[in-house]
């Protein structure tokens, strides 16, 4: 059966009803491609497990890379994430936007989705109307990670493009307008030592000296 695919205009705010068929999915244990303000994204619920593996096959990704989670607000990522002085100093730079920062975890982190060995997770905060609308009617943190084709290593930008890469492992994609080419910039901050992880979409200047 091919995944639900939902049109949903990226600008303004998202249709409530095509949202709330999203989420009914999420709630489901299902997986979601949606769009961010870097590229399209795969994402399911943070309790769901099977999700979670479904995403892992459909990436190739190795046990010890972790997923993200996307929060609504910065209120909710310090319930996940410990954020020290420097860490809020950049988390109020940098958010909303395409980001993730990298923090050390809080116990209410899953133990199967943090980094075991420095016990670090990673926060987004997005932009985008649409994945914000995702995560504020869930309820609950979104885990996500970048929907880059396993195939080709290319970013996915578009619903068409998702369905080419990860159509057997989603069960709902939103299609709406291309996004930018490039993942999200990763920030890694260990009490007032700034790390950048990963250049991406998010410029640097005034966060990284």
């Amino acid at each position: 059966m091919p995944p639900l695919r939902l049109h949903i205009e990226p600008w303004g705010t998202p249709s409530a009803r095509k949202i709330a068929q999203a989420v009914e999915v999420l709630h489901g244990g299902g997986v979601a491609a949606y769009p961010t303000d870097s590229i399209y994204a795969l994402g399911c619920a943070i309790e769901a497990k099977g999700a979670i593996e479904k995403i892992y096959r459909a990436k190739g990704m190795r046990p010890t890379q972790r997923l993200a989670l996307i929060c609504p607000d910065l209120s909710t990522a310090s319930r996940y994430g410990q954020l020290s002085q420097t860490a809020f100093r950049v988390a109020q730079r940098i958010f909303p936007g395409p980001y993730t920062l990298v923090v050390p975890a809080t116990r209410e982190v899953p133990r199967g989705l943090m980094d075991h060995k420095r016990r670090t997770v990673g926060l987004r905060i997005t932009g985008h109307p649409v994945a914000q609308a995702l995560v504020t009617a869930l309820g609950r943190p979104l885990l996500t990670t970048s929907a880059i084709s396993p195939e080709t290593s290319e970013p996915c930008r578009d619903a068409d493009e998702i369905l080419e890469a990860f159509e057997r492992h989603v069960d709902v994609v939103i299609d709406t307008e291309q996004t930018p080419d490039q993942p999200s910039t990763v920030i890694e901050v260990d009490g007032d030592q700034i790390t950048l992880v990963r250049e991406g979409a998010g410029p640097l200047d005034g966060i990284i000296d």
